[in-house]
């Protein structure tokens, strides 16, 4: 499923290893994805009826690595703090979606994240892909940013939502495509 890579030096501040997730970081993966669950709860809040929203710590993780469709993960590991970043890389016909990519927040802005595209696209890249995408919380600019920075510059597809009102969520005015005014 995975391919062996080396260590990966993020940056001044930390230099981590990024290689294949093994069975043995499943706590640590847990985690991290508890960790994304509620960080996007915070950019999406849900109204008070019904209690905020369940961020449900790290469910859905064991589905995830059972997918059919996924072709590796790869986990950012650090020598003294165990794994830090994990992203995914799932299968679309002869292209690839990365996702997820997550950072343990006390880690974030370290270069992690950009450390765990970067292995994702190369994997990418060395099978052929014809593509390579990937679906960031629009209100998520930290990782817009990184995304940009990595290449990802051009807008394929966009995921438009219609609030039927039984879970408003705190929309924000002010984003712009094809000449029409979105909310986010």
């Amino acid at each position: 499923m995975t391919e062996a890579y080396g260590t990966t030096a993020v940056s001044e501040q930390a230099a981590v290893t990024v290689r294949p997730y093994r069975p043995t970081d499943h706590r640590e993966g847990r985690h991290l994805w508890a960790e994304l669950a509620e960080e996007r709860a915070r950019q999406y809040p849900l109204s008070a009826a019904d209690g905020g929203g369940e961020t449900a710590r790290g469910a859905g993780f064991e589905e995830y690595l059972a997918r059919i469709d996924l072709a590796g993960v790869w986990v950012a590991e650090d020598d003294d703090e165990g794994v830090v970043g994990l992203a995914g890389l799932v299968l679309r016909e002869d292209a690839g979606e990365i996702w997820p990519i997550v950072v343990s927040e006390k880690w974030r802005g370290l270069g992690i994240g950009t450390a765990l595209v970067d292995e994702v696209v190369e994997v990418a890249r060395r099978r052929q892909m014809r593509a390579l995408s990937v679906s960031p919380a629009v209100r998520d600019t930290a990782a817009m940013h990184c995304l940009h920075r990595a290449g990802f510059t051009a807008v394929a597809s966009v995921e438009l939502s219609l609030d039927l009102g039984r879970r408003q969520r705190d929309w924000h005015d002010g984003l712009e495509l094809t000449d029409l005014p979105f909310r986010y």
